[in-house]
């Protein structure tokens, strides 16, 4: 029985992305064994509001498949900030992934907004400031992508002021091609077609075995929760 490590994206948790949906379910039916994990500052992790401590989002993916798959190399499912992590985790240390589906990033990879992540910076804090003040944050101040990402970050359970964190952490740095040529076992990307990180295709080419697939009508937070996304990632992970 193959392992399946799962990584969820910035605002969400292994329970809400993939245990909510009924994925992790599908995958313990066709046989594999999943390893969930909470990225710092997300779900039962620790939340510190310090950026700094999140330079390294990667160590609690290898404290976990060591842990739980010490021997072995295992297959890895990651969406957005999840898939992102996963791409430095096999850069650092490919020999521990067999395979790899990347959902919610592509263009975005290749072609940086630093300006739409400062957008989303400045929403937080906007709201965090409010919060402070005890009033009311005036959301249509902000463009689309800052909106949702506000509203996503004011889920039950999430602390605002970490994700903050989270996203002005440390820069790793761009991904160059030659990293991501290094990463050799098969690699999936998933991005829906209403997705503002579109289109995925750039990415998957830049991968020795990477592929890529579109999903008809779907924007970037439904991507976990596509039957597209269900029906590609365990046909890839051979786990129908």
């Amino acid at each position: 029985m193959g392992s399946v490590v799962l990584v969820h994206g910035w605002g969400g948790a292994f329970s809400t992305t993939w245990q909510r949906s009924g994925f992790t379910a599908l995958l313990t039916d066709g046989g594999k064994h999943v390893i969930g994990i909470d990225l710092l500052g997300h779900g039962e992790a620790p939340k510190p509001h310090d950026p700094e401590l999140y330079a390294d989002l990667t160590e609690r993916v290898f404290d976990a498949i060591d842990a739980e798959s010490p021997d072995e190399p295992v297959e890895a499912v990651g969406f957005s900030l999840g898939a992102l992590t996963l791409l430095r985790a096999a850069i650092a240390r490919p020999e521990r992934f067999s395979r790899i589906v990347l959902a919610g990033i592509g263009q975005n990879v290749i072609e940086r907004d630093h300006v739409g992540a400062t957008r989303i910076v400045e929403g937080l804090e906007r709201v965090i400031a409010a919060e402070d003040a005890d009033t009311a944050p005036d959301l249509d101040e902000m463009d689309q992508t800052a909106r949702l990402f506000v509203q996503y970050a004011q889920q039950p359970g999430n602390d605002i002021r970490a994700l903050a964190a989270v996203m002005r952490r440390p820069s790793a740095g761009d991904f160059e091609p030659d990293d991501l040529a290094t990463i050799t076992c098969p690699v999936l990307v998933v991005v829906g077609d209403r997705d503002f990180v579109h289109p995925g295709d750039k990415l998957a080419s830049l991968f020795p075995a990477g592929r890529c697939e579109t999903l008809k009508n779907v924007d970037h937070f439904a991507t976990p929760e596509a039957f597209g996304f269900f029906d590609a990632t365990l046909e890839f992970l051979d786990a129908i």
